[in-house]
């Protein structure tokens, strides 16, 4: 099933109205922090919370004259301001505001994604259930193994989801950093009890120290945690697209009425929301490495990060709400055909019994490189062959039944014996 995100909650946190609030609230802090500490009077802050405001389009005209953001932020509002102004951004510097801000936007966009997070880990809770007892191939190397559950496939994806949740809460609590120290990080014109005010009104930690911006080793490290989170996006994406051939068809993304999977060719019905995913871990992942890139600033500050925080850190959170609505929507409609796992694990006989074979036959006295030897001759004789047939070839070799009863053959053959054991991994994962 195909649906379009508009996304319009995320979307609108990187929106130049927005941004512009966000720095309206930080100078306005800053603004209450100074009249706490005697440096404003009463009636010049009343006047400034009455009427600081900023118009968009007057922005951009001053912009255009004196090429800086925040001091065209800054006329706008002493425009509407008047006289009491003259307080505003009082002992700061650009990136005081700047920063703090930004973090209030990451701390905005970080309650979508971790809500997102939340609700893909209950999709996949509720995709276990259904699947506890659906008995599939287990695959080494994409090569059949032996037999495991659907169920257990997805607690692996599980597990790592609930990773990712504990890597999230770390990081959003990393981030969540504002300052507010004057020109390279000295406080020379401003308390420090302003910072600390502006912070605690705004829910932010104050950075320990800073120079005149806040160390983007924080930023990276934010990056990094959405990157690992988009790779195991497409961890999953990957293992439904291999589901999903036409030679294994055991899994299916939802393919809506009306839905068309090709412009030439009718009966196709394509992973796309999964091809989708990975190709947009790609983005966030490289998006990450710049990120990195960021973090070696020229002595206290210089502007090299800005530009690319403006592209990556709302195209990454933007993506990756995306990827997690779209993933979640997959779980949900994700079509599993039960019957294809079986007759795929019995291909060729059942080949992907022959470790109980061997234990049997080294049970009954057989030296292991004999065993191994005289099971694997077997398999591989029924191995790629259209006829092939492991356990007809093992009841024919008179080399293993003086060894194992038609019975005890049979009962290497019980898929049962395999999943013995996998309540407990159910139960580990509160299921």
């Amino acid at each position: 099933m195909i649906e379009r995100y508009s996304l319009p909650e995320m979307m609108e946190i990187w929106e130049p109205d927005y941004r512009y609030n966000c720095w309206l609230k930080v100078e306005i802090a800053a603004c209450r922090a100074q009249n706490k500490l005697g440096n404003i009077p009463d009636k010049d802050l009343k006047e400034i919370e009455k009427k600081a405001k900023f118009d968009l389009k007057r922005i951009d005209e001053i912009e255009q004259e004196v090429k800086h953001d925040v001091i065209a932020f800054l006329t706008s509002v002493n425009e509407n301001v008047g006289e009491s102004s003259r307080y505003i951004h009082m002992g700061m510097t650009s990136s005081d505001v700047l920063d703090t801000a930004l973090a209030l936007q990451i701390k905005k966009a970080n309650q979508i994604l971790e809500k997102d997070i939340k609700e893909v880990i209950v999709s996949l809770k509720n995709k276990i259930k259904l699947h506890k007892d659906t008995v599939m191939i287990g695959r080494s190397h994409g090569i059949h193994a032996e037999p495991i559950t659907f169920g257990l496939k997805l607690c692996v994806w599980l597990d790592i989801f609930e990773r990712n949740l504990e890597r999230f809460i770390t990081a959003k609590n990393e981030i969540n950093v504002g300052q507010i120290s004057g020109p390279v990080g000295t406080y020379s014109n401003i308390d420090p009890a302003i910072e600390k005010f502006v912070c605690k009104e705004l829910d932010l930690n104050p950075a320990i120290v800073s120079t005149q911006v806040i160390q983007r080793d924080l930023h990276a490290s934010y990056m990094q945690t959405l990157a690992l989170i988009a790779s195991t996006i497409e961890q999953f994406a990957t293992e439904i697209r291999h589901l999903q051939r036409t030679e294994v068809l055991e899994v299916e993304e939802g393919f809506s009425k009306g839905q068309k999977g090709s412009s030439a060719m009718p009966h196709k019905k394509n992973p796309i929301g999964s091809e989708n995913l990975c190709g947009l871990a790609r983005v966030i992942r490289s998006n990450s490495i710049a990120a990195l890139e960021n973090i070696a600033l020229w002595h206290e500050r210089d502007i090299s990060h800005s530009s690319v925080e403006r592209i990556i850190l709302p195209d990454s959170t933007i993506l990756l709400d995306y990827m997690l609505n779209r993933f979640k929507n997959i779980v949900d409609n994700l079509q599993v055909y039960p019957e294809n796992m079986k007759t795929n694990m019995e291909l060729y006989g059942g080949v992907v019994h022959s470790q109980r074979v061997l234990l049997a036959l080294i049970n009954k006295g057989l030296l292991r490189e004999e065993a191994y030897k005289l099971v694997q001759e077997n398999a591989h004789k029924a191995w790629n062959t259209n006829d092939g047939n492991f356990k007809e070839n093992l009841l024919k070799d008179e080399r293993v039944t003086k060894l194992l009863s038609e019975v005890e053959i049979n009962e290497c053959f019980e898929s049962n014996y395999y999943l013995r054991n996998i309540r407990a991994i159910y139960t580990r994962m509160g299921i």
